[in-house]
């Protein structure tokens, strides 16, 4: 993985074996970047997405690997808890070819390893800091625009 700073914007460029979401998140620890959002694409060659499911609040996972997954396109946030430490929250969604025809996966991701290149733009939040919060509605963490 490479990147670099134009302006307050950075580009990383991730490379065949890198985990992406990891990647992303030291990238902002080593710039101190509390609150950002990003976006991307690229190709993978093994992905973990995950659906929500809401009456037990929790995610079932679709995993896929073995063939090239190209990242139509990755989009998340990082934000901040009340102690300073970040977190990423991901969708994304590939294609790929299974028996010639082409398929799409998409969801919450969780994993995604690079298998030639992935390319993600990064865009911190100037001047503040987007925290975290429990929602006692739905029982996950939010953003607290407070």
């Amino acid at each position: 993985m490479d990147y670099k700073k134009f302006g307050g914007t950075i580009y990383a460029r991730f490379d065949k074996g890198d985990e992406v979401l990891e990647g992303i998140l030291n990238i902002c620890k080593k710039e101190n970047i509390l609150s950002a959002i990003f976006s991307g694409i690229g190709g993978c060659g093994d992905v973990t997405v995950s659906t929500l499911i809401p009456e037990t609040n929790e995610f079932l996972p679709h995993h896929k690997e073995g063939c090239l997954l190209e990242m139509i396109s990755i989009n998340g946030n990082i934000s901040a808890n009340d102690n300073d430490e970040i977190f990423e929250h991901t969708h994304a969604m590939f294609s790929y070819l299974e028996n010639g025809e082409v398929k799409f996966l998409g969801g919450h991701l969780t994993k995604a390893i690079v298998s030639y290149t992935a390319e993600i733009e990064i865009r911190p939040v100037q001047n503040e800091v987007i925290r975290r919060k429990q929602d006692e509605l739905t029982e996950i963490t939010v953003w607290n625009l407070k």
